[in-house]
């Protein structure tokens, strides 16, 4: 066959039902047309990829997980998608979609948001045209997603080293099945096996650099090994938003019946196993507790992950719950004091106060809990600023206020801190400090490298570790942890989805 042409369109954002937050258009960073294929270094001139088949971009947008979406930004990029996408059509055919999401984006009174904008997509599309979509582990494939695509694989990596890679592998599945038609030049679709599991954790409890989550995704190079079976992959579904679909899931995809089903069901037979094996990837305790834990240990740097305000998981990023409690403790009033770094509290009032300061003044600010005001007030500060920063393009500008031996990073927007890069440009050394808080979970690969010990701290705000505590109602019942003990073992049987027009159930 000539070579395909493939469309490219998805908006990404994981997004916590449990944060006041919203999250608006402008957030996606819409890139439209050529700039989509420039997006992605495994489509460009001279790659495999590139010379296989010719890439078409509509519009994809990656927001930094937040808050729930705006319906009517949604409406609006969606409609953009849908009119991009039908010029492509009129001016040429195509064979094939890769659709780039995440899987846990919730928009306002919309269920199912990546479905319903797939099901939108396809009214354009048509139901001939070949689907691949690719996600993140810690999304949600209800049944309705499974329908409407063809193809569906995520990471298996977290953290999310692999990123690329399952972006890439995603494109080329869906090459190699568009130049694998039959002679009769029908497709032939793969099978999908689609197994939902009563279990939903968050990242911090699954990290693959840990057991049981270790041993759970080593087998799937394993059951790919098997005859005619294209691609395995398993979410741990996304804990921080209540929606029935939030739930983990296994899925096998290829032209192998039994070969599907009993991938699909090993999977999820042993997630199933070691469902109770799973724990949180570091020592864990309150905020207190791990200062405590940090002032007692010789390691250093000593990280503390600040996690229930995780930006990079759906937080605000301006709960100032751990802040104040470490600016009242009195083992860093002095700046001989033990050195700690604070990554970080946005706040624009308080940057423009520093920003007319200047660096090396003494100021007064007040920032934080403009958004989120559920867990602690804002904070007020006096202290020295020690730098300012310009042009981050996610913080916009960033500044580092020192109150004793506390040097705390504010931000004009939130950001995330995840590399050694983001410490020093702000003349912050994070190896030689003692104690270094991140809004974060588990620790990025730069931090956990740098890390001499670290503990988890379990404090309140829009993705709290605790879920038990945040009210989840919508949630399929039962579910682990939520439910300790189930009266019937959970019926684990592979469900085939091939791709066909009939009416099927949501989740």
């Amino acid at each position: 066959m000539s070579r395909p042409i493939i469309a490219i369109a998805g908006l990404a954002c994981e997004t916590s039902t449990f944060s006041p937050a919203r999250t608006l258009g402008g957030a996606f960073h819409p890139r439209r047309g050529p700039e989509v294929v420039e997006e992605y270094p495994f489509l460009h001139h001279g790659t495999y990829l590139a010379g296989v088949a010719d890439w078409k971009g509509a519009l994809i947008g990656h927001a930094l997980p937040g808050g729930v979406v705006v319906r009517a930004d949604f409406e609006q990029l969606s409609r953009e998608i849908l009119e991009r996408l039908a010029a492509i059509v009129a001016s040429t055919p195509i064979d094939g979609l890769w659709y780039d999401i995440h899987g846990a984006m919730c928009v306002e009174d919309m269920e199912d948001a990546e479905a319903e904008l797939l099901r939108r997509i396809r009214a354009v599309i048509g139901p001939d045209v070949l689907v691949s979509a690719s996600m993140d582990l810690h999304g949600n494939v209800s049944r309705e997603l499974a329908h409407q695509t063809d193809l569906i694989t995520c990471y298996r990596m977290a953290p999310h080293e692999d990123e690329l890679e399952t972006k890439e592998r995603a494109c080329r599945n869906l090459v190699h099945v568009l130049m694998s038609r039959t002679e009769t030049g029908r497709m032939n679709r793969p099978l999908k096996s689609w197994v939902p599991i009563p279990i939903l954790l968050p990242g911090e409890q699954t990290s693959t650099r840990n057991e049981p989550a270790k041993s759970l995704y080593s087998l799937i190079p394993q059951i790919e090994s098997m005859i005619d079976v294209l691609d395995v992959a398993i979410w741990v579904g996304y804990a921080w938003a209540d929606e029935p679909r939030n739930h983990a899931v296994v899925m096998v995809t290829g032209w192998n019946k039994v070969a599907v089903i009993a991938g699909a069901k090993r999977l999820a037979s042993f997630f199933w196993s070691v469902h109770r094996d799973f724990h949180f990837v570091a020592p864990i305790g309150s905020f207190s507790e791990c200062i405590d834990r940090a002032l007692d240990s010789s390691a250093r740097p000593f990280f503390i992950s600040d996690s229930g305000d995780n930006p990079t998981a759906g937080g605000s990023g301006d709960v100032t719950f751990g802040l104040i409690q470490l600016l009242e403790r009195t083992e860093f009033r002095k700046d001989t004091s033990p050195t700690v770094i604070y990554a970080s509290i946005p706040g624009s009032k308080a940057i423009e106060v520093i920003i007319k300061a200047g660096v090396g003044t003494t100021v007064t600010v007040t920032t934080g809990a403009q958004i989120d005001n559920l867990h602690a007030s804002p904070i007020t500060m006096t202290g020295r600023i020690h730098s300012i920063k310009y042009g981050d393009p996610d913080a916009e500008v960033e500044a580092v206020l020192q109150v004793g031996s506390v040097f705390t990073i504010l931000t004009k927007l939130r950001k995330p801190y995840h590399h050694e890069s983001d410490f020093i440009n702000l003349n912050l050394s994070p190896r030689e400090a003692h104690i270094v808080i991140v809004k974060i979970g588990y620790l990025e690969p730069e931090l956990f490298g740098m890390a001499e010990d670290w503990m988890l701290a379990l404090t309140p705000g829009g993705v709290d570790q605790d879920l038990l505590r945040l009210g989840h109602h919508r949630i399929r019942r039962p579910l682990w942890p939520f439910d300790k003990t189930f009266q019937t073992a959970p019926d684990l049987s592979p469900q085939l989805i091939p791709f066909s027009n009939e009416d099927l159930d949501m989740n």
